[in-house]
């Protein structure tokens, strides 16, 4: 199987296991931000969840044997609104799984989340292109504005969707995220 076949079938499987039990959930990250912009290759999954501390004990199972699930380590991350990580372990692939998602922009970007048909006759919900970008904005501001593959990223995803882009959503929440001079640079460069 290659890498990027590898990737779309973790994602799908994650991706089947929300759904079976009614969680809402949205693909982020580098593999999302490459259906909007430039692929590239990316060894780890990152997925905005909704989930509860009952729920885990369920998520696990309906993952399998596959996959490594520290339940206490994902409770807690529950509890605390942050990330944890799972892996999947034919690979040793690393999944991200980011349970915040109770700040405003938290609520338009599970809103705004789109069905796409990833791969033959799979399909799963992933964060707009403008969340997608918003997003990878706000983690090159968080990292000191060095990494020169967020803004890569952000780029290719203002070059391959920019005129189908709602330029409108984007700045108002550039300016609430506080990182409208980042947008108005990207828009400058790409």
């Amino acid at each position: 199987m290659s890498e990027a076949n590898l990737v779309i079938e973790v994602a799908l499987l994650v991706a089947r296991a929300f759904e079976e039990m009614g969680l809402e959930y949205a693909l982020g990250g580098s593999v999302a931000g490459g259906l909007f912009g430039e692929p590239r290759f990316t060894r780890d999954l990152d997925f905005a969840v909704r989930m509860e501390a009952a729920q885990v004990e369920e998520f696990a199972a309906r993952l399998g044997a596959d996959f490594s699930v520290d339940e206490s380590g994902l409770r807690e991350a529950i509890r605390l609104r942050s990330s944890e990580n799972i892996f999947f372990l034919p690979q040793f692939f690393k999944i991200d799984l980011f349970l915040g998602g109770k700040e405003p922009f938290d609520d338009s970007e599970f809103r705004r989340r789109v069905r796409i048909a990833i791969d033959e006759g799979g399909e799963l919900f992933v964060a707009s292109a403008e969340d997608i970008l918003l997003r990878k904005l706000a983690w090159f501001r968080l990292g000191g504005e060095v990494s020169d593959q967020q803004w890569r990223d952000v780029l290719g995803i203002l070059r391959v969707s920019g005129p189908r882009l709602d330029r409108r959503y984007l700045d108002e929440w550039a300016e609430r995220l506080g990182v409208a001079d980042l947008l108005a640079r990207a828009a400058s460069q790409g």
